[in-house]
């Protein structure tokens, strides 16, 4: 794949940067650190994902990482101070911010490339599992690795828009090293699920990866240490884990090879995608845009079921943070996208979970905790189930059992596209709860996360009011104002439709209005 930023071309494939169209000469370690920055652009890469993609796993120290990234931003024009191209986030890790484009393939690439990328584009992703290696000294645990390599296959396979290759066609490749793209080939597998098991005594220790099948490049990678004390308990935490984090990531890659191939002829494959990459957006203009997709890819295919059950969310969304009017009638054509949804596929969780959504809008409650407890029986690594879980309970007052659904779901998948959404939302239950102190600092975590919405800086106000921290409240309110300027306490109650008890929206305007939020 070939990148284009500022001056410069990056090409994965041939391992090369060139600056005006002139070969610059690099470290390898450190072209390798430039194309998993430019690969991830739309997220912080954490240091430990660095340590392992670039220096396979190795420890190393600070210094190791702190001299390549000075190498790679002097290769770049850049430095530490101006951080115009690479942006260090404080204790997480390194984001690339400047604007790439895909470059045009070379002539005698493009024919394939071009094949290739069709091919990817009009179906639904396979991913192939392989069965983790036994690290460990005693042969007889490979039950352990086996057992959580099966485990990994049935719960990708709940994700429903994957294919997953079975169970019995991938053991055949274990004790084996075979090449991933013969691989590929062999299996028509778009992506790769590899990893290893190593006990020691009562420690053990799981590594996982997700590899891009036509490349190579590893997508994400992570590593847990844990005790066994419960063998069963311990596999289902780490299957669930590993999976939560695997299926967001694959969906980013195949939202980014849609966006970045911009195909003439559309098909509802991609508009799908494109409209999902509107969506997680989360701005007034790209929400319109993903409703505007989704309803594209419904028209040239009445049997793609996502498209119906994520316009009905994007719809949602559209009346609680921007400008699409809320109406019976709207309601009611969501609430049947989604029903035509779960007519095509009943056993699809995330259609349960957004049916809940749309439940929850129409102030449906205890609808939406059962559509949503529907969801994660059916998938129990689906985060944004939990997520809609605890919302709806907050809105009945459980308060405990929602705190714990938000806990879950930042637990499952914390680079979930949605992740700020859970502490924002999960804030507003604590601040319910009157559990100030947590509540601000889960705003403080929302606004760590790229593209939060100025809800938790609502919140943020309100909790500090409440906290009679009435200066810093109403600093808040300015940049409340600065983030969206015409939000008062008339447009909050307006907003803020879908709460169910009096004495939730009073306390909230009436933390706004100490804060000095105008009435209207």
């Amino acid at each position: 794949m070939r990148y284009r930023f500022n001056e410069f071309e990056l090409d994965t494939d041939r391992f090369e940067i060139s600056k005006d169209g002139k070969p610059l000469q690099a470290e390898p370690q450190v072209i390798e650190l430039l194309a998993l920055l430019v690969e991830n652009k739309d997220r912080v890469v954490v240091k430990e994902e660095i340590n392992e993609v670039v220096w396979r796993g190795r420890i190393v120290s600070e210094a190791a990482l702190s001299s390549r990234i000075k190498s790679l931003r002097q290769l770049l024009g850049d430095d530490g101070k101006t951080q115009q191209i690479i942006r260090t986030v404080h204790k997480k890790g390194f984001r690339f911010i400047a604007e790439v484009e895909p470059a045009a393939p070379g002539p005698a690439a493009a024919p394939e490339a071009a094949a290739g990328d069709s091919a990817r584009r009009t179906k639904r992703p396979t991913v192939a599992v392989l069965p983790f290696a036994n690290l460990s000294s005693e042969a007889d645990q490979e039950y352990l690795s086996d057992g959580i390599t099966a485990d990994i296959i049935t719960l990708l396979s709940k994700h429903r828009w994957l294919n997953v290759v079975a169970r019995n066609t991938t053991f055949g490749y274990k004790g084996k090293a075979p090449d991933l793209q013969e691989l590929a080939r062999d299996l028509d597998a778009s992506y790769v699920v590899e990893g290893s098991v190593q006990r020691a005594g009562e420690r053990v220790r799981i590594s996982a990866k997700l590899i891009d099948a036509a490349t190579g490049h590893h997508k994400w990678t992570e590593r847990y240490d844990r005790e066994m004390s419960d063998i069963f308990s311990l596999q289902d935490e780490i299957t669930e884990m590993i999976v939560a984090r695997v299926e967001p990531e694959i969906g980013w890659a195949e939202r980014t090879r849609v966006v970045q191939a911009r195909p003439t002829n559309l098909e509802a494959w991609d508009c799908y995608h494109l409209g999902i990459h509107h969506f997680f957006k989360f701005t007034a203009e790209d929400n319109r845009e993903a409703q505007r997709l989704l309803l594209e890819s419904q028209a040239l295919d009445p049997n793609f079921g996502e498209s119906y059950a994520w316009w009905s969310y994007a719809v949602i969304l559209g009346m609680v943070y921007w400008d699409t009017q809320p109406s019976e009638e709207l309601l009611d054509q969501a609430l049947a996208a989604c029903d035509r949804a779960l007519m095509l596929d009943h056993q699809n969780a995330s259609f349960h979970a957004l049916k809940a959504r749309v439940l929850l809008a129409r102030c449906e409650y205890s609808s939406a905790v059962l559509e949503n407890e529907i969801a994660i029986s059916l998938n129990p690594s689906l985060a944004s189930a939990y997520c809609g879980l605890g919302d709806s309970l907050a809105y009945e007052g459980q308060y405990e059992d929602s705190v714990r659904c938000f806990e879950r779901a930042i637990a499952l998948s914390p680079n979930d596209p949605q992740l700020w959404a859970f502490y924002s939302y999960g804030a507003l239950v604590l601040l319910f709860k009157q559990d100030y102190e947590k509540a601000l600092e889960w705003t403080e975590r929302a606004f760590a996360i790229p593209n939060c919405q100025y809800w938790a800086t609502a919140h943020r106000a309100v909790i500090l009011a409440h906290l009679g921290r009435v200066d810093e409240a109403r600093g808040m309110k300015e940049r409340l104002l600065r983030e969206s300027p015409l939000f008062s306490r008339a447009f909050a109650r307006e907003k803020l439709f879908y709460l169910k008890r009096p004495e939730q929206i009073e306390l909230y305007l009436k933390g706004l209005e100490i804060a000095g939020v105008p009435e209207g």
